[in-house]
C-alpha cells in the first residue's frame, strides 16, 4: 500500500520540526531579510510568512469541521479556492507591522499543531477534498512547511538533510500514489527512476523533491512531460 511509504515517519514530529525551523529564521531576520525575494515567485520572505499565517484559517476549518463554510464565504466575497485564496492571505496582511502578522502565524499553527497531535494519526479531518486522515493531512503540511522553508532560504544543519530528504522523498511518492499519477516511479539507494509517455529519467533525491513541489530550475534540463507528471504537492 502506498501508505507503507510513510510508516516509518512522525508526521506529527516533523510539523514540529519544520514550523521550529521557519520560527528560528523569521526571528533573525532585518527589515532587508524580510523584504528579500523568496523561491516564490512574487512573494517577499514576508510574503510567504503571511501566506503561512493567512491559510491557518483553512487549517482551523478542518480541524473544526467547518471547510463548506469557509468556503462559501470566501466565495460570497469574490475569493476562489487556492492561488486566490493565497494572495487574498498576503495582500491582508501587507499592511500589517509583520511583528503581528509573526505573532499570529506563531500562536494560530501552535494550535494547529498541537490539536493535531492530539486527534493521532488515524482520526479523520474535514477538507476541501472530503474527510481525511489526520496523519496523511499532516505530511501534507509537512511538505508545505519544508517546502516554504527552502523558499526562504532557512537553513537546514547537516544533520537533519538526510532524514529531511528521504521523508520528502517518501511523501513524494505517496502523493503521487494516492493521485493515480501517470508516471512510474522507482526508487533506488540514491535516485528515482521516472518515466511518462515513453520519457524517462534518473533523478537524484533532491531534484525528485524539487519536481513534486514544482520547484525545478528553469534552467534544468527535465523534459517538461516528467515536470509536469511528478508535481503533486504544489
Amino acid at each position: 500500500m502506498a501508505e507503507d511509504l510513510l510508516r516509518d515517519f512522525n508526521p506529527f514530529d516533523i510539523f514540529d520540526a519544520e514550523a521550529a525551523r521557519l520560527d528560528r529564521f523569521f526571528s533573525g531576520l532585518d527589515e532587508a531579510g524580510w523584504r528579500r525575494p523568496s523561491r516564490c515567485e512574487g512573494w517577499s520572505v514576508r510574503d510567504v510568512l503571511a501566506h503561512l499565517a493567512g491559510e491557518e484559517m483553512y487549517n482551523h476549518a478542518c480541524l473544526d469541521g467547518t471547510v463548506q463554510d469557509l468556503m462559501g464565504r470566501l466565495a460570497d466575497a469574490g475569493i476562489g479556492r487556492y492561488n486566490e485564496f493565497n494572495e487574498w492571505c498576503v495582500r491582508e496582511r501587507r499592511s500589517l507591522p509583520v511583528e503581528e502578522v509573526l505573532a499570529e502565524w506563531r500562536a494560530e499553527n501552535d494550535e494547529t499543531r498541537e490539536r493535531m497531535r492530539a486527534l493521532g494519526r488515524h482520526a479523520m479531518l474535514d477538507t476541501m477534498a472530503g474527510p481525511y486522515p489526520v496523519g496523511l493531512q499532516t505530511f501534507h503540511y509537512d511538505s508545505e512547511y519544508a517546502t516554504h522553508a527552502d523558499d526562504v532560504g532557512a537553513p537546514v544543519p547537516d544533520d537533519e538533510a538526510d532524514d529531511r530528504l528521504l521523508w520528502r522523498v517518501a511523501v513524494g511518492r505517496f502523493v503521487l500514489a494516492e493521485q493515480d499519477a501517470k508516471v512510474q516511479v522507482e526508487q533506488t539507494a540514491d535516485e528515482i527512476w521516472v518515466a511518462v509517455d515513453g520519457v524517462t529519467a534518473a533523478l537524484p533525491y533532491p531534484e525528485f523533491v524539487h519536481a513534486t513541489v514544482g520547484r525545478v530550475p528553469a534552467a534544468h534540463d527535465l523534459d517538461p512531460r516528467l515536470a509536469s507528471a511528478l508535481r503533486c504537492l504544489a
